[in-house]
């Protein structure tokens, strides 16, 4: 199966790595590779973990018509305000009846059912599971383990770097100093702003809902408030009282509509969703036949993204109804 890529930064160069590793058992090629920064490279062997870059493809189209691929693969940073220009790649891709396999949020948080409809209207997939929890399974959960169920709501704590940022404050140290640690372990957005002001998890949080909720919403549309009023005294004074804070990301289906939020809220120590630290993350589905549910995810890294891409590329090989 031949891949066209978009973008190439630690996910891309991880996924690369792996599937090179994973080529006696899987059939991944990558052919072709596009970036906005190292330009554009086309390659016919076998292997392609260490591409050489050449001038920059004119556009997106351009690229996907030489990349001559049967799957693109978009691997684009967040734009959490529009989604695009991730979400005109995806939509450039169907029009040429190929699949699609993206990590990023963009176009899910944006513009799910109308690529969805896009999808099947070209007789395509389209496969998303490293938009949320770093490749855990959240969506294939849903999509292969629980036929019947209605999904009522969710709560999750989503975002890694606010995490990390917490943390820091309840050892003494600035906000900024916890963002720095952040950095230094790959886990920040491109604009770490977009972490710390609830950017990242409300995208999070309307991805999810539009999939598996049906609420056809945007990132504007979730109530969102991030962590930027929190400083090293305000945590020192909850972990005196054996509390701490998280930015939970919420939704809930009521009679009126689907309700979603993001807030920084106070938990105890003991809360289920302060037990995961660091780099980890937590999401709990609210269904009416399976009650409340979880996947937890320990520690990601960028290898857990890769894999989160490379396992819904699997799941093309045999690919039924796109979700």
């Amino acid at each position: 199966m031949r891949l066209a890529v978009i973008g190439f930064g630690n996910v891309g160069r991880a996924l690369a790595s792996l599937i090179e590793r994973q080529r006696p058992s899987f059939p991944f090629r990558i052919v072709a590779i596009h970036t906005a920064r190292h330009g554009t490279a086309y390659r016919d062997d076998n292997s392609f973990t260490d591409p050489v870059f050449g001038p920059p493809a004119a556009s997106v189209d351009e690229f996907l018509d030489l990349a001559d691929a049967e799957v693109m693969v978009e691997l684009t940073p967040l734009n959490p305000a529009t989604g695009e220009p991730a979400i005109s790649h995806v939509r450039a891709a169907f029009a040429r009846r190929m699949h699609v396999v993206t990590a990023n949020k963009g176009p899910i948080a944006h513009a799910y059912a109308l690529l969805r409809d896009e999808a099947r209207g070209a007789g395509v997939c389209f496969r998303f599971e490293s938009t949320v929890m770093d490749g855990a399974p959240v969506f294939n959960l849903v999509r292969h383990t629980l036929p019947g169920v209605r999904v009522l709501g969710f709560t999750g704590v989503l975002n890694s770097t606010t995490k990390i940022a917490i943390e820091a404050m309840r050892d003494g140290k600035s906000m900024q100093e916890g963002i720095e640690e952040a950095r230094r372990l790959g886990i920040t957005e491109a604009d770490a702003s977009f972490d710390i002001d609830g950017w990242d998890s409300a995208a999070k949080t309307a991805a999810l809902a539009n999939v598996l909720m049906d609420a056809m919403v945007t990132p504007q549309q979730v109530d969102t408030k991030g962590i930027g009023r929190l400083t090293p005294e305000r945590m020192a004074e909850l972990a005196a009282r054996r509390k701490t804070a998280c930015l939970v990301s919420r939704a809930r289906r009521t009679g009126d509509g689907i309700h979603l939020r993001v807030r920084a809220e106070v938990v105890e120590e003991t809360d289920i969703l302060a037990s995961v630290r660091g780099t980890s993350n937590l999401l709990l589905l609210h269904t009416d036949l399976m009650g409340t549910i979880g996947t937890v995810s320990i520690s990601p890294s960028v290898a857990q993204t890769a894999y989160g891409v490379f396992s819904d590329l699997v799941g093309l090989l045999d690919c039924g109804s796109s979700m």
